[in-house]
């Protein structure tokens, strides 16, 4: 392990620079905070430990299992790296995940200008919990590597498939590869999530915290669904609203399965 005294160190000013998404991108880099990440069997290019968290056996146990360079800096600099009040002590820098639009499963989750990290995180893991693959956001939503949004994510962010695309260009794919638009609206002509109906290829819609879907979206939806509200809230959280629909088509996915004996 190297130990580095000095926020000078150039390795440790392009850490710190990879917590804007304008060097994420440069780089294509990002960063997670937690020993939870040291769980996860992913490509790592660099620990980075505040002093003293190595010798914590949970932490050093783990350490182990990395080929990859390790620093060790003091509770100072570890500060000026970390995003969270009561750090772990531990951070890791990640190369991009992949992302591949040419094999998309059939049931994909579309995410129109989420704009909460938060939210996106959450989402990434109820979609990775439900069983997709797929997740698709517009251009204008947040950047699905955001410390908050990898945080809350909980290690999913590796397990999902993520792209981001123009909504005109995104529109134009889901035509042409025939999948059917379920967009999550409250209209005249809205539809219980219950009641929705799966074609072999299906795109659920979610919009953003403020604005909802885009009136594109609207004009091109095959079908526009809601979650009832039984009680006095508003609405739901968009994270929520997403777990509710996204185990809702699991389930009619797997009872359209075993109808036609394919499990």
């Amino acid at each position: 392990m190297e130990i580095i005294n000095s926020l000078d160190n150039n390795t440790l000013k392009k850490i710190k620079k990879l917590k804007q998404k304008k060097y994420r991108e440069e780089e294509k880099k990002f960063l997670a905070e937690g020993k939870k990440f040291l769980d996860f069997n992913y490509p790592t290019e660099l620990i980075i430990l505040k002093e003293g968290c190595e010798n914590i056996e949970d932490i050093s146990t783990k350490l182990i299992n990395f080929d990859c360079r390790k620093l060790v800096v003091n509770e100072k600099l570890f500060k000026e790296l970390s995003s969270q009040e009561n750090s772990q002590g531990v951070i890791i820098v990640y190369p991009y995940c992949n992302s591949d639009i040419t094999n998309l499963q059939n049931n994909i989750i579309i995410l129109d200008r989420i704009q909460d990290p938060g939210n996106l995180g959450t989402i990434i893991r109820v979609a990775d919990a439900s069983g997709f693959k797929d997740i698709i956001l517009t251009k204008g939503s947040v950047d699905c590597y955001n410390e908050k949004c990898v945080r809350s994510s909980m290690g999913s962010i590796f397990n999902m498939n993520i792209i981001y695309m123009e909504e005109e260009t995104l529109l134009r794919y889901l035509k042409e590869n025939n999948y059917k638009l379920h967009v999550t609206a409250l209209e005249s002509n809205s539809i219980e999530y219950t009641k929705m109906k799966l074609d072999n290829k299906n795109a659920i819609i979610f919009g953003s915290e403020g604005n909802g879907v885009s009136k594109t979206f609207l004009k091109s939806a095959n079908e526009i669904i809601i979650i009832p509200i039984y009680g006095s809230a508003e609405s739901l959280n968009v994270a929520i609203a997403s777990g509710i629909i996204l185990y809702k088509i699991k389930e009619l996915s797997l009872n359209k399965e075993l109808k036609y004996g394919q499990i």
